[in-house]
């Protein structure tokens, strides 16, 4: 690792409070890729084969069917870090041995279970998977809004102090959903900043949100944002907002890209998130679903955002 940069130095100044392995393996990640310095993240994560299945992933481009695929994306792409399941780890990570900080994902879901059951995540590895796999970090998934959320928050805040006192990153995707959020409330800006800001209270290195729509789920909310002045017309005024709401900026928060989108539609998302402040984005289905050629001139375009 390079020279930790002024601007590192300050993003670390927001987890002072951490102890010098997390913050030793956030400087590793700010401090990897195409973003190294500019305490920017971009990060690719391939945990939907677990979520969505492997046809519904990977068909659409059958090289990524093999997990070396995932690696070289986001190796030679100059992603900041490689996020996955353990199995996806386990298979290729001793081919690329320092090559990319790698994030363990801890749990997941999967799409055979019924939609009429409150959302929740199984755990599927542990914090020594990921100290046996020399990762920097570990993520998992919370749910607001699902009945079962505070059933599983006894399991999510354990492993989150058992990463931290190993020295791990710990990333949290804040994904609302399930009986207390409507369908199309779960992008809701209030929505989106109340699960972030959860997120950070519960003591997320890196925070992982979808892009919040122009769309307020709670009346009172509504009402709030009138008499306080919030601008939510903008995808950028609404990542400002939600940037705001999570520790006033000082987290990182990381943005997804979703389904396959054009290469317009994805970059012109981009540069709101670059203009409203976030952190980055955590890309996916945008990167893999691609040929192996063209997903690497995106990550340059997207690290070109970032970087201007």
């Amino acid at each position: 690792m390079t020279q930790v940069t002024e601007k590192v130095k300050e993003v670390l100044s927001w987890y002072s409070n951490e102890n010098n392995g997390v913050r030793t393996n956030l400087a590793r990640m700010l401090m990897h890729g195409k973003l190294a310095g500019t305490g920017k993240l971009v990060i690719m994560p391939v945990d939907q084969g677990f979520e969505h299945g492997p046809d519904r992933s990977f068909a659409v481009n059958p090289d990524a069917y093999d997990p070396e695929y995932h690696f070289k994306v986001a190796i030679q792409g100059g992603c900041s870090a490689y996020a996955a399941p353990l199995g996806m780890l386990e298979a290729a990570a001793d081919k690329f041995t320092g090559q990319i900080p790698l994030i363990l994902k801890l749990n997941s879901s999967y799409s055979l279970a019924s939609s009429e059951l409150s959302p929740e995540q199984v755990f599927t590895a542990s914090v020594q998977d990921a100290m046996r796999l020399g990762c920097v970090g570990v993520g998992m998934t919370i749910y607001p809004g699902s009945n079962k959320f505070y059933k599983n928050l006894k399991r999510i805040k354990k492993t989150i102090f058992e990463a931290k006192s190993h020295g791990l990153a710990v990333v949290l995707w804040a994904y609302p959903r399930g009986e207390g959020v409507s369908k199309e409330g779960q992008n809701a800006i209030d929505v989106c900043a109340y699960s972030g800001h959860i997120a950070a209270l519960l003591g997320a290195n890196i925070i992982k949100l979808k892009p919040p729509a122009n769309f307020v789920e709670k009346d009172e909310i509504k009402k709030i944002y009138q008499n306080t002045g919030v601008k939510t017309e903008s995808l950028s005024d609404r990542i400002q907002h939600v940037m705001k709401a999570i520790m006033n900026h000082k987290r990182l928060v990381v943005f997804s890209g979703g389904g396959k989108k054009s290469d317009k539609d994805i970059l012109d998302e981009i540069k709101m998130i670059a203009q409203g402040g976030g952190s980055g984005s955590i890309i996916g289905r945008n990167n893999f679903q691609r040929p192996f050629k063209e997903s690497l001139e995106l990550l340059q375009k997207i690290c070109h955002i970032y970087h201007s």
